[in-house]
């Protein structure tokens, strides 16, 4: 692939989707948001396959049917952090802007903490709507280790630019929900962290997300006793490594494919636990994820693939997961690709981006959460990057 990056056109995009995000006061429509429909609070749908098969269809549905069926644009937890973290990043890039960045920092900080979970032992979120899954139900704002997960490593990563106290209690404070209010499955002398407090899946990704966060509260902590556990549950995750390096997104569920995102989850994950924790001896299984990730999630012009066997959809989230990973990994060039195929193919005209590039069309719909909070996190971090680089 030509190595082509040109840091105008990212900056020129971000510029838009930041305008975006502002002018909507981050509030938004998500592709999981159907079930906050009046609809669906009526008899007939409190039952589980309704309930799952309305949400599916509003997912997959190529229209926004969220003003039809009466549905609010919701304020969710994963922007707010995936835009703490954005800006973060842009303040390297944009010095000049660094004290209007951190007050709005400061602004998304306060609105975080309250939209905290209440009544469970250490700081903890979840998503602002209702979600159906396959074998789980998870009632809005109940915590999970994935929007948790996501929301202290947005926290952690600002940190790292400018130093905040506040964020660091509050990544110390989110440890004890992973430690006490997640469940436990044990394997042998390996371990998987629950989605939720109220479910026993075995969804790999989700467990890395605890373990990421144990690791970054053992960053400032030092407590031996965060990095024992996380042992276990990244033994788990070596343990249910493929031949080939790919990862299943759960085992027990019937998604027992590897794809584009939670694939780049792992590594991010398990790239954090393994610098923070000093477990260098897990680095082959990292190499071997990579190398995976790299052959088999990406065409030759950039495209990310959603799936190894098939290019389209060619999906929002997953594009800009590929930017953080590669650009983690230091494979700027393909970063580079990826982003300015996304910018190209996926940026509306109002600065945000479109859900999904199917075959024959393009799914226009713009998620807020989905679509605009994880690619300004994905190309602010490219820039954060190659900027640290060019110096």
């Amino acid at each position: 692939m030509a190595n082509s990056f040109n840091h105008q056109i990212i900056k020129e995009s971000v510029g838009k989707l930041k305008s975006h995000l502002e002018i909507n006061d981050y509030y938004g429509y998500d592709p999981y948001d159907t079930l906050k429909s009046p609809v669906f609070k009526s008899k007939p749908f409190q039952a589980h396959f309704p309930r799952f098969l309305g949400q599916q269809f509003g997912k997959r549905f190529p229209i926004h049917l969220q003003k039809i069926l009466g549905i609010p644009k919701g304020l969710n937890p994963v922007t707010l952090g995936l835009c703490i973290q954005s800006l973060s990043y842009l303040i390297p890039v944009f010095p000049e802007q660094k004290n209007l960045l951190i007050n709005e920092i400061d602004k998304l900080l306060d609105r975080l903490i309250s939209i905290k979970s209440k009544g469970y032992s250490g700081s903890a979120w979840g998503y602002d709507f209702d979600w159906e899954a396959r074998y789980a139900k998870i009632d809005a704002y109940v915590p999970t280790s994935v929007v948790t997960g996501i929301i202290t490593n947005s926290l952690f990563e600002s940190n790292s630019i400018v130093e905040n106290v506040q964020m660091q209690e509050i990544i110390i404070d989110a440890s004890k929900f992973i430690l006490n209010d997640l469940n436990r499955t044990r394997i042998g002398n390996s371990m998987c962290f629950s989605y939720s407090p109220n479910d026993n899946l075995l969804v790999l990704n989700a467990s890395m997300k605890a373990v990421r966060l144990l690791s970054q509260a053992f960053y400032f902590t030092k407590n031996e006793e965060l990095k024992e556990i996380a042992d276990e549950a990244v033994l788990f995750l070596i343990s249910n490594q493929n031949p080939n390096g790919s990862w299943v997104y759960s085992l027990n569920e019937k998604r027992n494919w590897p794809d584009n995102y939670h694939t780049g989850y792992n590594l991010d994950c398990l790239d954090a636990y393994i610098n923070l924790m000093g477990r260098h001896q897990f680095k082959v299984d990292l190499e071997k994820g990579i190398g995976f990730y790299v052959k088999n999630y990406f065409e030759e012009n950039g495209a990310p693939k959603l799936y190894v066997n098939n290019t389209y959809p060619n999906d929002s989230t997953a594009a800009a997961q590929s930017i953080l990973s590669l650009s983690r990994f230091g494979k700027f060039d393909l970063a580079n690709e990826v982003a300015t195929w996304s910018i190209r193919n996926l940026q509306a005209s109002n600065g945000g981006f479109y859900y999904r590039k199917n075959k024959y069309f393009t799914d226009k719909r713009i998620f807020m959460r989905w679509n605009n909070a994880w690619m300004f996190a994905g190309l602010t971090y490219l820039l954060y990057q190659t900027t640290l680089h060019q110096e």
